[in-house]
């Protein structure tokens, strides 16, 4: 499947962006397994992408290069879904040939194969940095199902961990784990904000 099929290059690119949408409607499967949470891969590759800017910055690594990488590393699922690691083990799927096709015709498949060579490879920093994202946007999620009760979620934040490749990316995931994933909310406004809506009502004494 070549996906060209005689279209010129701009309804390649409307074909390109409309595919990428799919990923809007692709579940990430591994949580009928961890029994609770859910996602698609647009979601995931959104945060993944933000955390790659997060590290890289850490890092002193190239943040727009690392945020390449993760905005695309799960591009190829439109065409093959998502695998999970219990799927992996019985099933193989061709992911450089679905992001070849996904990509054909659209002037855009040297850049986007060459970012997905890269990540595979693992050699550069922005590479292991962008591998590291994807862990820790995973990490975040098992994270608040911990936090709301799912105790087989820190099972899976300790494989997790073990996956993760940089320092930066290990600092990260251990202060994710000590964090309650409310606090960014519940205790950002004055205390009393809960208690009277910031001044709005008084209590009486």
């Amino acid at each position: 499947m070549s996906g060209e099929q005689g279209r010129d290059r701009l309804k390649r690119i409307a074909d390109f962006l409309f595919e990428a949408g799919m990923l809007r409607k692709t579940p990430r499967t591994g949580y009928q397994f961890l029994g609770t949470g859910q996602e698609n891969v647009a979601e995931h590759s959104f945060r993944t992408s933000v955390i790659c800017y997060v590290l890289a910055r850490m890092a002193g690594a190239d943040p727009g290069r690392a945020v390449l990488l993760g905005l695309f590393h799960d591009l190829h699922e439109t065409r093959i879904g998502d695998f999970n690691y219990v799927n992996r083990m019985y099933n193989t799927s061709e992911r450089s040939a679905a992001l070849k096709d996904a990509a054909a015709g659209t002037g855009f498949s040297e850049d986007l194969l060459g970012l997905w060579a890269e990540l595979e490879a693992t050699e550069t920093p922005e590479a292991r940095l962008a591998q590291d994202a994807d862990q820790l946007d995973l990490i975040l999620n098992l994270k608040e199902q911990s936090d709301l009760g799912n105790t087989y979620a820190d099972k899976w934040m300790d494989s997790a961990v073990q996956r993760l490749r940089t320092e930066e990316g290990r600092e990260l995931a251990r202060v994710i784990r000590e964090t309650d994933h409310t606090d960014w909310w519940y205790l950002g406004p004055d205390p009393s904000w809960w208690a009277n809506k910031n001044g709005g009502r008084k209590i009486k004494g």
